[in-house]
């Protein structure tokens, strides 16, 4: 291992426990506001470690079902240092050593592929925060794609911002290097391990996060898997430019 990884991990590893004292000493007593300001400032200080450079593009609507394609585990961080946001993910995210428990501890409700039961009870608390004014955001894809792939979007969770009366914001997010070029060590696909990705990442030259927060969908009328196939499209073309 050379000094410049050591020094990273060694920086990664003290930021983790930081981020385990403020939810085990902050969140308990801390409002809404407090929570989401503590949340931005550790996730845009984790990218800083990590090497990655935040390039956001558009408005962020604060009031809204956000949905964006899935490249990494860096994804959830990324727009977090942005607009901080309730989040649904696959269950496998809850496994991370720290980083898991301190994504559930930000409010992510997690789920496992296949479970309708796991689907149905997150299903009821999207709809409950999007009612009580939350930002709430989730991959549609189901699981990460290579940098350049989009994978089809599952329309279910969709019918929460229907039922909620928001609107839906697609987000597009890619991973570059110093050229503009797709950067070569940021996809987290088939049997990479969450250690594996973070050395490799740590490892690395800087990274060009770039998020671009398109324009925001109506919901309103609309059916789930029409909403689907317009955020997919709209995330397609940003990616293509």
């Amino acid at each position: 291992m050379n000094i410049k990884l050591a020094v990273r991990l060694s920086r990664v590893f003290f930021h983790l426990v930081f981020g385990l004292a403020i939810c085990a000493l902050v969140f308990p007593w801390a409002g809404a506001a407090r929570r989401d300001q503590s949340i931005r400032r550790w996730s845009r200080r984790l990218l800083g470690i990590c090497g990655v450079i935040l390039e956001p593009q558009g408005e962020p609507l604060a009031h809204a079902l956000v949905v964006a394609n899935h490249v990494s585990w860096l994804d959830i961080f990324v727009i977090n240092s942005l607009h901080p946001c309730r989040f649904v993910a696959k269950s496998e995210i809850r496994a991370w050593p720290v980083l898991g428990w301190l994504v559930a501890q930000a409010g992510t409700v997690f789920i496992a592929r296949g479970n309708r039961r796991d689907l149905r009870h997150a299903f009821k608390g999207l709809v409950h925060s999007l009612e009580q004014g939350e930002r709430v955001a989730f991959f549609p894809e189901g699981t990460t794609a290579a940098q350049g792939a989009l994978m089809p979007f599952h329309a279910n969770l969709f019918e929460a911002a229907i039922d909620a009366g928001v609107m839906v914001q697609p987000y597009a997010l890619q991973y570059l290097d110093t050229k503009g070029a797709l950067h070569p060590t940021v996809d987290f696909t088939g049997d990479i391990t969450f250690a594996a990705s973070t050395i490799a990442i740590l490892s690395g030259a800087a990274v060009h996060a770039r998020l671009v927060c398109l324009p925001a969908l109506e919901a309103r009328g609309a059916h789930r898997r029409e909403l689907a196939a317009d955020a997919a499209e709209a995330v397609a073309a940003a990616l293509a430019r």
